[in-house]
């Protein structure tokens, strides 16, 4: 078995290829809500290419797509039909997830906090916290983790992204740069950048650490704490709030879902 999943996000797109027993090759793109089913195959064609083995988008079994851009699943749903010749399963539309959610409107969950879950019920037990970190910061908490994908989804919060506040204060204030964020040497800058990296990853930081200390304490029981998503490996070493950080737990659900619903 040969699957391809596909994880998009507001930024950055993955493209994940599983070989029925473990992920062989990872590739990312920028997410465009305009590329064509074309335009995404000539890309994965280059790719398959440069890396060689003879493995083509031909020797596809399967593909599962989950994205929070919804102008994007249509192409995406054509790259799998036209270009692998596969009907792939859409998280979303008649996937049948296995897991409990218990937010007052389950239909508004996005899938990308879904298959985190998911993924985390695989390996992790007891009750969890689960910090995603891309253009959004999602806090979500997992209850009833057995490591064996039993549990729950209970609900969490949604905070802007590290990315997308350093563009909103380079947008609104006319004398503050355009900067790559990074982790500063010092607490206190001594210019206007390192002002800039200081106050938006230090703020994070207290971000992270004053609701995961507010998490706790509301839900009253002990949890573990799993920093995940494209900017969380910046955290790390930065804080104690966070005990595990997991860069595959998306694709670990993507393909439990996938066995879920091929009967795999």
């Amino acid at each position: 078995m040969m699957l391809l999943a596909i994880e998009q996000g507001n930024t950055n797109t993955l493209f994940a290829v599983h070989d029925g027993k473990e992920w062989i090759v990872q590739w990312r793109t920028a997410t465009d809500p305009m590329r064509t089913a074309d335009e995404y195959a000539v890309w994965l064609h280059q790719l398959f290419e440069m890396r060689g083995q003879g493995m083509t988008m031909a020797d596809m079994d399967g593909c599962i797509i989950s994205s929070v851009v919804p102008q994007s699943i249509f192409n995406l749903r054509n790259l799998a039909r036209r270009y692998l010749n596969v009907e792939p399963l859409v998280i979303g539309e008649n996937v049948e997830l296995g897991i409990e959610v218990r937010i007052h409107k389950p239909s508004e969950a996005g899938a990308d906090r879904l298959v985190n879950a998911i993924g985390a019920l695989q390996v992790y037990e007891g009750d969890l916290l689960l910090i995603d970190s891309g253009t959004a910061t999602t806090f979500d908490v997992v209850s009833g983790a057995n490591g064996q994908g039993a549990g729950a989804f209970e609900g969490g919060l949604i905070a802007p992204g590290i990315n997308l506040s350093l563009q909103a204060l380079h947008e609104a204030a006319a004398k503050l740069p355009r900067i790559a964020i990074q982790r500063p040497e010092t607490v206190i800058g001594r210019d206007t950048v390192t002002s800039m990296q200081s106050g938006v990853f230090w703020g994070y930081i207290a971000l992270i650490e004053g609701l995961v200390d507010r998490i706790k304490a509301e839900w009253g029981k002990p949890m573990t704490v799993i920093g995940t998503g494209g900017v969380a490996s910046l955290f790390e070493g930065a804080t104690d709030s966070i005990d595990r950080f997991d860069p595959d737990l998306t694709i670990r659900g993507l393909l439990e879902i996938w066995r879920r619903n091929s009967h795999l």
